[in-house]
């Protein structure tokens, strides 16, 4: 039995710092958020191969707390960064995140995937973290809506648990008909597609 003390502690939000894309961000999760502690394995992977415009008008898809969306807001500081998560817990620690680094080009909103984003808005850049248990419906509503959603000569970046690496390589190229393995860790690939 924890005690109340103990249960006091749990409800706090945990802070860490991370380096990422060059630069200390500083992080406020809580549990219940996708590696509420640390940046996880393939987050870590995934930042480490963007290539991002300092006037890049990029998307976080599947923000969690923020740890992509805001090492692009810090890259294109020219630019503009969305952020989208289904789960309004992440969206409020996105944008807490957001304004604990000072980064007023980035913004979090609740979204399922594509459908709150307004109709028309273009990105350079898409990234992200795809869960492993995403479906194969909503992975192709994701993939399609992304293709319609980059201008041309766009980037998306994909990371992805390696057992879903040959599947990432079929959809993307069938979708973006290209398909470039950037990086395969251990247990994680950063898959890139061209619009």
């Amino acid at each position: 039995m924890l005690t109340p003390e103990q249960l006091a502690g749990l409800r706090r939000d945990i802070h860490f710092n991370a380096e990422l894309g060059g630069r200390t961000l500083g992080f406020q999760s809580t549990w219940g958020l996708f590696s509420p502690r640390e940046i996880d394995e393939g987050t870590r992977l995934l930042v480490g191969h963007l290539e991002v415009a300092p006037d890049g008008d990029c998307l976080d898809l599947g923000c969690g707390y923020g740890p992509i969306g805001l090492t692009l807001a810090s890259m294109a500081p020219q630019g503009r960064t969305l952020m989208v998560d289904k789960d309004f817990v992440a969206v409020d620690y996105a944008n807490r995140n957001a304004r604990l680094n000072g980064l007023g080009n980035a913004e979090a909103r609740l979204s399922n995937g594509f459908d709150q984003i307004e109709p028309g808005r273009m990105f350079d850049l898409i990234a992200s973290n795809v869960p492993a248990k995403v479906g194969k419906e909503l992975l192709a509503l994701l993939l399609h809506d992304a293709h319609a959603r980059l201008k041309p000569g766009g980037r998306l970046y994909l990371v992805t648990i390696n057992g879903l690496r040959q599947y990432m390589k079929r959809n993307l190229t069938e979708v973006f008909g290209n398909y470039d393995k950037l990086k395969q860790g251990p247990h994680y690939t950063v898959a890139l597609a061209l619009r």
